[in-house]
């Protein structure tokens, strides 16, 4: 027997909650296509975004460690990964559309640059008077325009309710509204994305303390001070481990991020009984966010947060990659301007359209960790005197 496209329709309408997003209602595309016979729209967003050069590219760029500076380190494409799973979990438990929860999660760092949040924070400097540069956002331009898959039209052409859910910001620094396609987005995004926010946020949460132990950064007596690493660490000696050794940390690693997702599916379907949306539509114009952590642990969260902020992504050791991604950044950045026959082909077809910075831009997110140190070696060289400033 085959699952054709009617009978995964009809198994949505039997399964999916009513305020879930059903992929009748995924807003089309924006180049007509014809139906796959037994793959869903949103299946097929999933399999684009797995089969793009963005995705793959992922593997070797920076999460908090320098790719190549342990095999243990997680990149953005683990870290993708796992939010991917955590992600499903949450959906399937609340009765959301996981292909569509998934292929967001998937997608949801595809526009991140080379060396982590210092080489973003360091494009950003670099392209603040000409519209500035967010990763989201700069994810949304890649499904959109830079990937090149088809004859007739750049980008993925995924559907309506995929790229909107990548919009993680719905106002701007201003107050103004934000728009996709000339079409304003509601406050909130749907469900789904929801979903994949709160679960690329918790996952870091507990992977980046994963790392950082691995690493000696953080250890665990600098952990005692986090309330929910002790409530974890409770479990953990439940389990009946005693000793605060790998396999210690390890285990509370996990109950950690265990006790956010229980938290959060708990809290969040309590606030869906509360509010009781009818669709995805109520769900978006909403007065409040349907899918979040209970008010304690929010707080909760929140300490562990700044704890990792203080302690490990702006420690004396990793400023170093902030000094190097500056540097490297910004040498490229200046050269690019003046000979932009040194960018791809990609780019540099794009300059008449989108300007040369922007285009420049484009070409340095795109870029892996290992690519963009080449790029520097090799501007350096030949062009001495754009490495002259240190700092963008």
């Amino acid at each position: 027997m085959i699952a054709h496209l009617d009978e995964l329709y009809n198994r949505e309408e039997n399964i999916l909650a009513p305020f879930a997003v059903h992929n009748q209602d995924s807003g089309g595309r924006r180049f007509e296509e014809k139906n796959h016979p037994f793959r869903t729209d949103f299946q097929r967003d999933r399999d684009r975004i797995l089969h793009c050069r963005a995705f793959r590219r992922l593997e070797y760029k920076t999460q908090v460690f320098l790719n190549g500076a342990g095999d243990h380190y997680r990149t953005r494409l683990t870290h993708t990964i796992e939010v991917a799973a955590v992600a499903r979990t949450i959906a399937r438990s609340l009765c959301l559309n996981e292909d569509l929860t998934e292929t967001i999660a998937l997608a949801h760092d595809l526009g991140h640059t080379p060396f982590g949040h210092a080489g973003e924070r360091a494009l950003q400097k670099l392209m603040e008077n000409e519209g500035g540069f967010d990763h989201n956002e700069q994810a949304l331009r890649i499904v959109d325009l830079l990937e090149i898959k088809y004859p007739a039209y750049d980008g993925l052409n995924l559907t309506w309710a995929v790229r909107a859910g990548l919009m993680k910001h719905r106002t701007h620094e201003d107050g103004s509204r934000t728009f996709l396609d000339g079409k304003m987005l509601p406050l909130y995004p749907c469900a789904e994305s929801q979903v994949a926010d709160v679960a690329d946020d918790l996952t870091y949460y507990g992977h980046d303390v994963d790392d950082g132990l691995d690493s000696g950064l953080i250890t665990l007596e600098m952990l005692q001070e986090i309330k929910l690493w002790r409530m974890c660490e409770e479990k953990t000696f439940a389990m009946g481990l005693t000793e605060k050794n790998e396999r210690f940390a390890a285990c509370t690693v996990r109950n950690l991020i265990d006790t956010m997702v229980g938290d959060l599916i708990r809290n969040s379907a309590a606030t869906l009984e509360k509010y009781q949306p009818q669709s995805a539509a109520e769900v978006e114009n909403s007065s409040v966010r349907m899918i979040s952590f209970s008010p304690e642990f929010q707080r909760l969260t929140d300490e562990l947060r700044t704890f990792l902020y203080h302690n490990l992504y702006f420690h004396p050791v990793l400023a170093e990659l902030n000094d190097l991604s500056y540097k490297q950044m910004g040498t490229c950045f200046r050269a690019f301007l003046q000979h932009p026959e040194l960018m791809g082909e990609g780019a540099q077809s794009r300059i008449a359209k989108d300007g040369l910075k922007r285009a420049a831009a484009d070409f340095i997110a795109g870029m892996t960790d290992n690519f963009a140190t080449k790029e520097y070696n090799c501007v350096s060289f030949l062009y001495p005197e754009y490495g002259k400033e240190s700092k963008v």
